[in-house]
Order: C-alpha cells, then sequence, then structure tokens
C-alpha cells in the first residue's frame, strides 16, 4: 500500500505551481568569441537578437544532467522529496538518445523510484505543452505532485559556419513542480495552438525515419538545425501575441492585468514588437536572453525561475508564461502566482551540480547486465498469489537454417 497521501477529489481539486529551479552551464560563449569563429560582429548580433552572451554543456553534461538539477532544485524548492512525484514531463528536442526517454534518465539520476516519466516534444513551446500536460493530470485525479522540466543542449546541433543560426542558441535547464491543492482555484488560462504550415521553417532536416544518418547526410550538414529567420519571426511575433491574448481570456482577465509576461526568450525585436502589440511598458516583459540565447523548451522555466528569485514576482500576481516553437506550435499560460518568492534559494542552494549522475551504459554496443535494483523488483510478485513463468517468455538462441543437400 502506497505510504503517499491522496490527492483531493477532481472535483474539489485546483493546481498550484509550488516549485521552480533552473540550471545553466558554467561555460560562457559571448560574441567575442563567435567573432573569431564565423563572418559576424558583437554589433551586429546585440542590435538584431539582443543576445551577447549564451551557455554551452560541458564535455560531461548531457540533457538529462541538466534536467536532473533544475529538476531537484524544484522539488527542493517546493519542500518534497524526490518520492513524492508522481509524474515527470521532460519538454526537449535534444534528448540524450532517441531511447529510452530523458525523463526516465532524470527519474533515476534524482532518485525517485515511482513517478511515470516521459518526454514531450514541442521544441521551444515544450515546457507549456508539458505545462498543460501535467495540469490536466492533476485535474484529473491522476497525480498529486508533477515535475516539469524544459531542458536543451543545442550547441551540440549548430553548424558553426552558419552565422544565421550558430549565434542563436544555448544550452541549460529550468524546471517547475506542480500541485493538486484543496484551496480554492486561482484564475488560469491554457491556449495551445499548432500551424504545420511552418513545419519546415525551422527543422532538422536528418536523424529521424525520413531520413535516417549516414555517411550522405553528415556530409551534406544535415544533422545542424536550419531556419528560415525572417519568415519564422514574423510568424512568431504574431502568434505569441494571440496565443498570449488567448489565454489571458480564458483566465477571465485583460492584458492590462498581467503584472508580468515571460515570453520564450528567442529575440528581443520580437518581444519588443510583441509589447508595443498589446500596449504594454517593457518593463512588463521579463528578459534575460541577453545572457543565455534561445535554450528552445529550457527558455520559459529559466526565465521564470529567475524573474521569481529576482523579486519580479509576488504573491497575487497575474504572469503570463508563453513560447513560439518549430512546427509551427506556439503555447501560453496565464495564471495567478500562489507560492512564496522567497522559497527559490532555497532550492539552488540544496542541489551541486556535482552531486548529480545520470548513469551511463556499461557498453554502449551491449545490453547492460541486470542492475541488482532492477533484479529485486523482478523478485517481487505481481499481485499476491499470482505467480507469472518469467522463463517461458526468454526467447532461445534461434536454430540454424537447414540447408538442403544434393
Amino acid at each position: 500500500m502506497s505510504t503517499h497521501p491522496m490527492p483531493p477529489s477532481p472535483a474539489s481539486r485546483s493546481v498550484r505551481l509550488t516549485g521552480w529551479g533552473r540550471y545553466a552551464p558554467a561555460q560562457v560563449l559571448t560574441n567575442a568569441d563567435l567573432e573569431r569563429m564565423v563572418d559576424t560582429s558583437d554589433e551586429w548580433i546585440v542590435s538584431r537578437t539582443g543576445i551577447r552572451e549564451r551557455r554551452v554543456a560541458a564535455a560531461h553534461e548531457t540533457t538529462a544532467s541538466m534536467g536532473a538539477v533544475a529538476g531537484l532544485r524544484a522539488i527542493a524548492t517546493a519542500g518534497l522529496v524526490p518520492d513524492e512525484i508522481d509524474v515527470i514531463i521532460l519538454a526537449t528536442l535534444t534528448p540524450d538518445y532517441w531511447m529510452p526517454s530523458t525523463a526516465a534518465l532524470v527519474k533515476e539520476a534524482i532518485g525517485n523510484t515511482r513517478a511515470t516519466a516521459f518526454d514531450v516534444m514541442a521544441a521551444c513551446s515544450g515546457f507549456v505543452y508539458a505545462y498543460a500536460t501535467a495540469s490536466a493530470y492533476i485535474a484529473a485525479g491522476m497525480a498529486r505532485h508533477v515535475l516539469v522540466i524544459g531542458a536543451e543542449l543545442l550547441t551540440r546541433f549548430l553548424d558553426y559556419s552558419d552565422r544565421s543560426t550558430c549565434i542563436l542558441f544555448g544550452d541549460g535547464a529550468g524546471a517547475v513542480v506542480l500541485s493538486a491543492s484543496d484551496e480554492a482555484a486561482t484564475p488560469v488560462g491554457i491556449e495551445m495552438t499548432t500551424e504545420p504550415q511552418g513545419a519546415y521553417m525551422i527543422w532538422l532536416p536528418a536523424g529521424g525515419s525520413k531520413s535516417p544518418p549516414s555517411a550522405e547526410t553528415i556530409a551534406r550538414g544535415e544533422h545542424k538545425i536550419r531556419m528560415e529567420g525572417r519568415e519564422t519571426y514574423r510568424f512568431a511575433t504574431r502568434t505569441l501575441a494571440s496565443t498570449a491574448l488567448a489565454a489571458v481570456g480564458r483566465a477571465g482577465l485583460h492584458a492590462g492585468d498581467i503584472d508580468l509576461f515571460i515570453p520564450h526568450q528567442a529575440n528581443i525585436r520580437i518581444i519588443e514588437a510583441v509589447a508595443k502589440g498589446l500596449d504594454l511598458p517593457m518593463e512588463r516583459m521579463y528578459v534575460n536572453l541577453d545572457r543565455y540565447g534561445n535554450t528552445s523548451a529550457a527558455s520559459v522555466p529559466i526565465a521564470l525561475a529567475e524573474a521569481v528569485n529576482e523579486g519580479r514576482v509576488k504573491p497575487g500576481d497575474h504572469i503570463v508564461l508563453v513560447a513560439f516553437g518549430a512546427g509551427f506550435t506556439s503555447g501560453a499560460v496565464a495564471m495567478e502566482w500562489t507560492a512564496d518568492p522567497a522559497r527559490g534559494p532555497i532550492g539552488d542552494a540544496a542541489v551541486r551540480p556535482e552531486d548529480v549522475r545520470v548513469r551511463l551504459p556499461v557498453d554502449w554496443d551491449s545490453v547492460d547486465p541486470i542492475p541488482p535494483a532492477l533484479a529485486e523488483v523482478l523478485g517481487r510478485p505481481v499481485v499476491p498469489g499470482v505467480e507469472l513463468p518469467l522463463d517461458d517468455v526468454v526467447p532461445g538462441e534461434p536454430a540454424h537454417a537447414h540447408s538442403s543437400t544434393r
């Protein structure tokens, strides 16, 4: 029998954001560094994007390891321990592997033994999509605490001879914990859209089933991000505004009621255009892209965690998270903030990146021997009184084909 308390019934529950955390690698890649790598300049990058520097993951870091650090910090901020998490949802377009899911690796790395874990892929909108999924899990009574992570290691998928893309992206991770509450519901609105006509405006041509990896795809540079910048930026500006307004309306609010917008950190010109279109001062738009660049699915949760920890958000404030990404996808969440902002530093102090480890395979071209923890699980009864003949389902070696002789 579970020792964890049951969540409130779906009829009485509300969904609250209770924890937040972030992680950014220590290595900084500045515009001056890029000037030595590709034909560009600091003035050109800053004037057109607002980006001054971005973070680059170290050789030993992965999407899973960064996501685990951010996730553990969010859990600590929420005042929970890892095994109280019922579901782990990780948004990324740069998974450690195509399988298993990066969320599964994070589950083990944080020391959780109970949670369902899976990935969500909606590019830069991925975190908002994962947030909406987590909220639905809780509202449906299927979970009490859900860990939502956005994590990306984009710098390993960039063509550093393509000045239109290599200047834009960086690495990092952010996370939140959503929890069931029996307190009265606060205003919330969620809006998500997908416009597949823009599917090939931002894409990674090879590596999937349509064009599996080969010597030819590598030689053609098809495993690096490609983007049609002008069309993408115009559509992003329009869609960020319309999706944010739709979420605000679903919450029963108006744009003027929002204390802080936390947009996807892609380009300062896009954010300025959205603010102008909504007739809002830039002071209501949180911006940190100058320090991180575009971190895709990690962008919004990193910005959220920093905004809260910097004192930009207080209980009772109405905030909007809004993102746009490849697909073309967009998503927005309008909410009332209810958590104590002072808890943020608790999460940061509780988790040191060097203490977090993601287990590696024993040998990349072999199957791992069964670890003791998994052997213990296999030794448990499925249900008291039910015995399954596990040995009978293990296939033997294939028989040698018989060849006829004449």
